[in-house]
């Protein structure tokens, strides 16, 4: 039904209406050029059926002369319900004066394939106002219609903005409302429509509750079409300009993802025999930092301290805090382990005396269990490298205040968790790097000094020869470190990375 009466609409909208005008012959062309010609900006009503269609549809009109007692006034670049139009021209309508406002009728019939109708219009100018009332008796695949179409609006300066621009649309965070928003709303200029995602669980009823921030062009204007903002549908806004131009802007049903989300927020004190005491950030069974190495030499002589802490001033709340330290002075590490680099990462540290000792790298046990395919990693971090670059790679000669400036590290390893042999895959310090279970990594590509919180969203990028299976298993490891080449021994004492909000958004 409506389809039709939106038809019946545009149709009458994209022709010439007026044939038949006022055949008056006075001569109001010093009314017409001083007070009637220019731009005006109102809105349209219709009513089909007595039923609104659309209600203060904004719309801007162009009054030129035509004659001594006749204007041509045109509807530019119509719209209606969020679809392009086109041109209306109401052409040599000629003015009759009744006291101090001026008038004009017309009326035209049509007929052209499934539509016959007849419009009677009837104009009034007055005071830079103008109204415009059109009354359509129409038939559509035999079926009468009752169009009614009212205009109205104020003539302009001429001194207005013309810019109709939604120069951002996003939802504030700090609203409880929003907070099933995980990407904030991206706008493709070629088609005026935003996108974003939300939680996978979100609701019908939530998206309903959404409140969005908008900021349109200085002196204009928005509304949203019908007044509703469900976004769990398409929502229409219009922006109109101080002079009455107009652009239509949509937002989409958002996309549903999963969300992984770290805050660092809760941290647990945790002190195990002779060990010094040490945070482990919440939830251990999905979070592990180097501590868990660390703690065998702070239970002895020569503690170095732990490379990983609590950091209470954190981007939102607290965050953890990545240090690397100089473990030389430790007989213990010496030898095996001559630096200790923050490392804070998903997974578990399997700590065990002797592994600690021939190859301590391999008790970093990277990734947790993920059944949704990554899109990207996200977060926020400070970092500034420390003045002593050390390289302990080469354990027999560890070399001092290296000429090199250090740098973080932060990815995140997409890998197949189950092997050839069927066998569980658990990558390491050893292989996370290089192995070939290896599937998608979304890595920090500046790892430099960044003296203020500075925000990151990184896709993934899948490997060369790899794609994701959805019949295989797969782990995802976020790794975070003070020293991006700390896994060999080599960083600078005293390099510091704070990080905080970790996110990975999947499908």
């Amino acid at each position: 039904m409506k389809k039709n009466l939106f038809y019946l609409f545009a149709l009458i909208c994209s022709m010439s209406l007026f044939i038949a005008c006022s055949d008056d012959d006075p001569d109001y062309s010093t009314v017409i050029e001083g007070e009637i010609v220019g731009n005006y900006k109102g809105t349209l009503d219709v009513t089909v059926q007595g039923q609104s269609l659309g209600k203060d549809i904004p719309q801007k009109i162009s009054v030129v002369k035509a004659g001594p007692a006749a204007i041509n006034l045109s509807l530019k670049d119509f719209s209606f319900m969020g679809i392009p139009v086109g041109n209306v021209e109401l052409s040599n309508c000629g003015l009759s004066k009744k006291g101090d406002a001026y008038t004009f009728t017309g009326v035209q019939k049509l007929d052209v394939q499934a539509l016959s109708c007849t419009i009677n219009a009837a104009g009034t100018l007055e005071n830079g106002q103008v109204k415009i009332d059109m009354d359509i008796a129409a038939v559509v695949n035999g079926e009468n219609q009752q169009v009614k179409v009212v205009y109205e609006g104020k003539r302009l300066n001429g001194s207005e903005s013309s810019e109709a621009k939604m120069l951002s649309f996003t939802f504030d965070q700090n609203n409880e409302a929003n907070t099933i928003v995980i990407e904030q709303p991206k706008l493709d200029e070629a088609t005026n429509t935003f996108t974003f995602r939300v939680l996978d669980e979100a609701t019908s009823e939530e998206l309903k509750a959404l409140v969005p921030t908008i900021k349109v062009s200085e002196k204009a204007t928005y509304s949203a079409e019908g007044g509703a903002t469900d976004f769990s549908q398409t929502v229409v806004y219009t922006v109109v300009a101080e002079d009455g131009t107009s652009a239509i802007y949509k937002v989409t049903p958002p996309s549903k993802n999963s969300l992984m989300k770290f805050s660092l927020d809760e941290w647990e004190s945790v002190k195990e025999g002779s060990y010094a005491e040490y945070w482990a950030p919440l939830p251990t069974d999905q979070l592990a930092s180097s501590n868990g190495g660390v703690k065998m030499v702070n239970g002895s002589a020569n503690p170095v301290g732990y490379p990983v802490m609590l950091e209470e001033a954190g981007y939102k709340g607290k965050a953890a805090k990545l240090v690397t330290l100089d473990a030389r002075g430790n007989a213990l590490t010496a030898k095996n382990a001559p630096l200790a680099s923050g490392s804070l990462f998903t997974g578990k540290f399997n700590f065990n005396f002797m592994t600690a000792i021939t190859a301590p790298l391999k008790m970093t046990e990277f990734g947790i269990p993920y059944n949704k395919v990554p899109l990207s990693l996200k977060g926020v971090y400070k970092y500034k490298g420390g003045d002593n670059y050390v390289d302990g790679s080469d354990k027999n000669n560890i070399k001092d205040n290296l000429d090199i400036k250090d740098e973080c590290a932060i990815q995140a390893v997409l890998y197949e968790a189950v092997g050839t042999d069927g066998k569980e895959v658990i990558l390491t310090g050893l292989n996370i790097n290089d192995s070939d279970y290896r599937v998608a990594v979304a890595r920090l590509a500046d790892g430099t000094d960044k003296a203020d919180w500075t925000t990151f969203n990184i896709s993934f990028e899948y490997l060369e020869g790899k794609a994701y299976d959805k019949e295989k298993t797969y782990k995802l490891a976020i790794i975070c470190s003070s020293s991006k080449e700390g896994d060999k021994f080599k960083g600078a004492v005293g390099s510091t990375l704070i990080v905080d909000e970790l996110e990975v958004l999947g499908e």
